[in-house]
């Protein structure tokens, strides 16, 4: 324990600091868009600019699911050859502990592109 008071007192002067300086940031930047940029709403200013037409009907589009579970399968395994990456670089300097591992991350890997297969996740209807 130091002798100048509680061993977290840093931490939380660190964490009020942080939490201040973010405020006035934020406050800054509220007074700045008040004195440089104020308000002036018109019908010009408030008119649609996306292709010069006004919106109709509603705003909902359906997608369909298959495309978001192709982006979460590729996420999956694009995180994959990121934990892949360090091992090959030192495969050689690893211990048997270490490779075991890799093993165990490869087969869970593995046997989810399997389940995905056998599911027909991957195939494109």
């Amino acid at each position: 324990m130091p002798a100048d008071g509680h061993p977290y007192l840093f931490l939380a002067l660190f964490a009020g600091a942080a939490v201040v300086f973010c405020l006035s940031l934020l406050g800054l930047a509220r007074l700045w868009a008040m004195l440089v940029s104020p308000a002036k709403p018109g019908p010009t200013k408030n008119a649609p600019y996306e292709c010069s037409l006004a919106s109709q009907g509603d705003a909902w589009v359906q997608f369909r699911s298959a495309y978001y579970l192709y982006a979460i399968i590729f996420l999956v395994f694009d995180v994959e050859t990121v934990f892949l990456l360090p091992f090959a670089v030192a495969f050689t300097h690893l211990s048997v502990g270490a490779f075991v591992a890799m093993m165990v991350f490869l087969l869970l890997l593995v046997e989810g592109l399997v389940w995905a297969w056998r599911k027909g996740a991957l195939a494109w209807h």
